[in-house]
């Protein structure tokens, strides 16, 4: 694939295909249309944003009926059964027993009951339940990442063109996209407000999450999986997971995506034996094709001072923007360009559902969001493999690596392919040595 493509020539593309209509499944004779007329919903992934998702698609208006669910652990779908059906009740939930799916596999089954699905596991199932979605040919909105390496990515650049095809509407909860500042900034941005954008710099900076010990009896698979943010297989590392936000606002404002990234990583805070294998700092630089840079940086140090934000230099001036609705356009005088209202900003994470729920009720297809996110989720990943490595990687070099973290079975008695040591601490990437393409 030709990083060479621009983002503007992907959202010129996409329409192109945008424009038509479809005939979404619950108006198809024959589909899962309720009796009432209601759109059925399923949820692939029971945790606290699955849950907050089927929420937000509630408060969209529409008439959603949640009929199916699907999660790993018995425990996690039976939490959010109850927060959704106590909040929402039987007009809007009606998940029986046997429309509740627990393992590695339901999420099939559960997607089979649907109009729409909810794509909420961990990131590294995201291209594997992806894909089915598609071939299922339902509606989707997926959580970013997209994946966890580059096998991943391929898998869903791979499904993101049937999508197309088939004119599903995908929206990725890259959710800034649905932010008003951001759009309207993006907007001046691509108006050539601020000139050529020459430099920039993007951050997650904070304290870290949530650790969970390990529990008498688990399996290693269990383990993992209920402290999947700590294994690369299913959560990529911080940059993937979460700087992935601002690593795409980057490439939102340079209408591309990197050729290369350099940079460096390491473990100085979290080396605990439940802290897994990912760093907890990432610092890169990001060179594009015009050969223009943007610095990237994240971390998790407690204590430290936080900063989860963006900035971004032209030739005729700079921008500073933030999820708080920040967006400040100056020339470099001084002299404003720009200032963003933030008074009575909707949600975005709202609106991201507002937007695509709009759409399936009319029967429209607006939203391909798939390839930009699995790029920008890219953009992450070789990220990691230069931090990891110490090396500089290209974007052609992150695309083809062969390194598969995925297991090779998926069962709670199979073996993760990374496995502590006898002293119950994880190898991790050493910048300089280890080797990940």
């Amino acid at each position: 694939m030709n990083n060479q493509n621009s983002r503007r020539d992907f959202l010129k593309t996409s329409a192109l295909v945008t424009g038509g209509m479809l005939a979404p499944s619950f108006l198809v004779p024959g589909a899962h249309a309720a009796p009432d007329n209601q759109i059925k919903l399923a949820v692939i992934g029971c945790g606290g944003r699955g849950t907050g998702a089927v929420f937000q698609a509630f408060e969209t208006g529409h008439p959603i009926k949640l009929v199916a669910m699907a999660d790993a652990f018995q425990d996690r779908l039976d939490s959010s059964y109850k927060a959704i059906f106590d909040k929402y009740g039987k007009d809007k939930v009606d998940v029986p027993v046997e429309k509740r799916f627990v393992g590695f596999d339901g999420y099939k089954k559960a997607m089979a009951e649907a109009d729409v699905v909810i794509l909420a596991a961990p990131p590294g199932f995201r291209p594997s339940h992806f894909e089915e979605a598609v071939n299922q040919g339902k509606q989707i909105f997926a959580e970013k990442p997209m994946a966890t390496d580059a096998a991943g990515i391929r898998k869903v650049l791979a499904a993101a063109e049937v999508a197309k095809a088939k004119k599903l509407n995908v929206v990725v909860g890259l959710q800034r996209h649905y932010q008003h500042n951001y759009r309207e900034v993006m907007k001046r941005i691509h108006d050539g407000a601020l000139g050529d954008i020459v430099g920039g710099q993007v951050y997650w900076n904070d304290g870290g999450v949530w650790v969970r010990e390990r529990k008498p009896g688990q399996t290693e698979m269990e383990y993992q999986m209920r402290n999947w943010y700590y294994f690369n297989w299913l959560c990529g590392d911080h940059i993937v997971e979460q700087h992935v936000h601002n690593i795409d606002i980057a490439n939102w404002a340079k209408n591309g995506y990197p050729v290369k990234a350099e940079g460096t990583g390491g473990r100085q805070i979290r080396t605990g034996k439940d802290h897994g294998e990912i760093f907890d700092h990432h610092v890169l630089t990001l060179t594009y094709a015009d050969g223009s840079v943007i610095h990237s940086e994240c971390r998790h140090f407690p204590g430290a001072a936080n900063r989860v934000d963006e900035t971004f230099q032209g030739t005729k001036g700079k921008v500073f923007l933030s999820a708080g609705n920040h967006g400040v356009m100056t020339d470099w005088k001084g002299n404003a360009i720009y200032t963003h209202n933030r008074d009575n900003n909707p949600n975005p994470y709202q609106v991201e559902h507002d937007e695509l729920w709009a759409a399936i009720v009319k029967g429209e297809y607006k939203f391909a969001d798939a390839e930009n996110a699995a790029k920008s989720t890219l953009t992450a990943i070789m990220g990691r493999y230069a931090t990891y490595s110490g090396k500089v990687v290209t974007w052609d070099e992150a695309l083809n690596g062969t390194v598969d973290l995925f297991p090779e079975k998926l069962a709670w008695d199979a073996m993760p392919k990374l496995l502590p040591n006898a002293d119950g601490f994880y190898p991790h990437a050493v910048p300089g040595k280890t080797k990940v393409i």
